[in-house]
């Protein structure tokens, strides 16, 4: 067994008793060292579907993670002896959405969506649940804004689009 596939279930209970889950673990030669890098997410609600933003990890949250991470992985002896260098942190914007969680955690968030059959569509996922996800999708030069909805299955490639500045729920309220 991999040193990654020993460190997954060695830090998955302690992470879970903080509500958060392993999303991906990584190890790699750093000289004399291994760079471990482990990324987590808030584990969400088993809700039908999810209409409403996630708010992201906070530092406490990940600086707790990274304790509880540190203690399971000295206690299971899952690195052996050499030394290693220990980072937790939350997915980076760039990672694709592959996992109905991910459409669940983006929820509110601007995403290009590549369906297996037809063109990339750029949108707002407006909400998401176990087997599909729905995207606002602003009018266009000859096409009416509009709402599509997708089965995860018929997704190809997903990924969260950078946005400098956006919109809040205040930026829809009318002004008094």
């Amino acid at each position: 067994m991999s040193v990654k596939e020993q460190i997954r279930p060695a830090v998955e209970a302690p992470l879970r008793d903080l509500g958060l889950l392993v999303e991906d673990v990584a190890v790699t030669p750093a000289g004399k060292r291994r760079l471990v890098r482990i990324w987590i997410d808030r584990v969400l609600d088993d809700a039908a579907a999810t209409t409403a933003a996630t708010p992201p990890l906070t530092l406490d949250e990940v600086a707790d993670a990274t304790r509880a991470v540190s203690d399971a992985l000295d206690e299971s002896g899952a690195m052996g002896e050499q030394p290693y260098t220990l980072e937790v942190g939350s997915p980076g914007i760039d990672r694709p959405l592959t996992e109905p969680r991910h459409f669940r955690r983006n929820v509110s968030r601007l995403v290009t969506l590549t369906p297996v059959d037809g063109p990339a569509v750029t949108g707002r996922i407006t909400a998401a649940d176990d087997s599909r996800v729905t995207l606002e999708v602003p009018a266009a030069k000859k096409e009416p804004a509009r709402s599509v909805e997708l089965g995860y299955a018929d997704v190809a490639r997903a990924v969260v689009q950078v946005e400098f500045s956006r919109p809040t729920d205040d930026d829809n309220a009318e002004e008094h």
